[in-house]
């Protein structure tokens, strides 16, 4: 266990998101039950971190930060996270080889994407 805060984000009343900060697992063990050990984090970093009913997590969120969110919260940013537009590349021209000038592009297309 590397990480040195273990942030909490909860929903607030009105509808802003609360973020909580704790310095060990100890002080969060006293407001939620602790009903497992995270063993199989792809994070390596946070093997081994308490899991928390009514708790998502833990995930990596930044340098030597721990983060666990309430579902509601995992949900609507995952949501936001999913709608957020990624940039998108423009495609580049595909140009037959010199040594196929007549090739059709439709064809130089199909080896291209292979």
């Amino acid at each position: 266990m590397s990480a040195k805060i273990i942030r909490v984000v909860s929903r607030e009343s009105d509808g802003s998101l609360r973020i909580r900060e704790f310095e060990c697992t100890a002080e969060l063990c006293r407001q939620y039950e602790q009903i497992g050990i995270d063993d199989c984090n792809t994070e390596l970093s946070l093997r081994g971190f308490p899991l928390f009913r009514g708790l998502i997590g833990p995930m990596a969120d930044g340098r030597n930060i721990a983060r666990y969110e309430t579902p509601g919260v995992f949900e609507v940013l995952t949501k936001e996270w999913a709608m957020a537009k990624s940039r998108r590349r423009r495609a580049k021209a595909i140009i037959p080889p010199a040594h196929f000038p007549n090739m059709p592009l439709a064809i130089n297309a199909d080896f291209a994407s292979g």
